[in-house]
C-alpha cells in the first residue's frame, strides 16, 4: 500500500511539474500548484518495516477536489488554488486523452499531498491508478472550465460531453421505428419472439 501511494503521489507530481512548465510562462498566470513528494523508507528493525515521509505542511487544510468529483466544495470554486487544482486536472484530462485524472487534490494553499490518480480499466502507458475510473466520466460531465482554462487553451467539456450525448441520441432516433421494421421484416417472422431476436 505504501508503495503504491509513493508511486501514485510521485506520478501526480512529475504531471504537475510539466504543468507548471506550461503555464507559469502565461502572463497573468501566477503561482502553480505543487504536489510535493513523497519518500518510502525502510525500517528493518520496526515492526512495520515500511513508513512513508513528506513535508509538513503548516496551515488550513483545504480538500480542493475529492476523489468522485460528486462534492461541492467552495474553496476549489472560489480561491484561486482550487481553480488552478480544477485546471490542473483538466490539463492531465486533455494531455491523456481522458486516459488519467489527477483527483482528491488537497493541502495547505498551493501545496498538495495525498492526491489520487484515476486510469481508465486498462491503465495509462503500464499505469494504473488507485481510484475508480468512473471517476474521469463523473469528472467530464461535472467539470467547469475557468479563466485558467481558457489561459491554457483547454477545450471546454461541457461541449465535448453534450456533443457526444447528442451524437448518441441522433443515433437512437435514426435506428428505424417497428413499423419500419415490420414492413421490411416477411410476414412469418412477425411473432414477438422473432422481432425481438431480429434487433439483437
Amino acid at each position: 500500500v505504501v508503495i503504491q501511494e509513493c508511486h501514485v503521489q510521485n506520478t501526480a507530481r512529475q504531471y504537475a511539474k510539466l504543468y507548471a512548465a506550461e503555464a507559469e510562462p502565461l502572463e497573468g498566470f501566477g503561482e502553480v500548484p505543487e504536489i510535493i513528494p513523497i519518500f518510502l523508507i525502510h525500517r528493518p528493525a520496526n515492526n512495520i518495516p515500511y513508513a512513508t515521509v513528506e513535508e509538513e505542511l503548516v496551515g488550513e487544510f483545504v480538500k480542493y477536489s475529492v476523489k468522485d468529483g460528486k462534492e461541492v466544495n467552495f474553496l476549489r470554486r472560489d480561491s484561486e488554488a482550487g481553480q488552478k487544482c480544477c485546471t490542473f486536472q483538466h490539463w492531465v484530462y486533455e494531455k491523456t486523452n481522458g486516459n488519467l485524472l489527477v483527483t482528491d487534490l488537497q493541502g495547505v494553499g498551493m501545496k498538495l499531498t495525498d492526491v489520487g490518480i484515476a486510469t481508465l480499466a486498462k491503465g495509462y502507458k503500464g499505469f494504473k491508478g488507485n481510484c475508480s475510473f468512473s471517476f474521469i466520466e463523473q469528472f467530464r460531465a461535472l467539470h467547469q472550465c475557468n479563466e485558467y482554462c481558457e489561459m491554457l487553451g483547454l477545450k471546454s467539456l461541457r461541449t465535448t460531453h453534450q456533443k457526444q450525448r447528442k451524437a448518441t441520441s441522433t443515433k437512437s432516433k435514426n435506428l428505424p421505428n417497428s413499423s419500419t421494421v415490420k414492413k421490411m421484416v416477411p410476414k412469418k417472422a412477425r411473432e414477438p419472439r422473432d422481432f425481438i431476436s431480429s434487433e439483437h
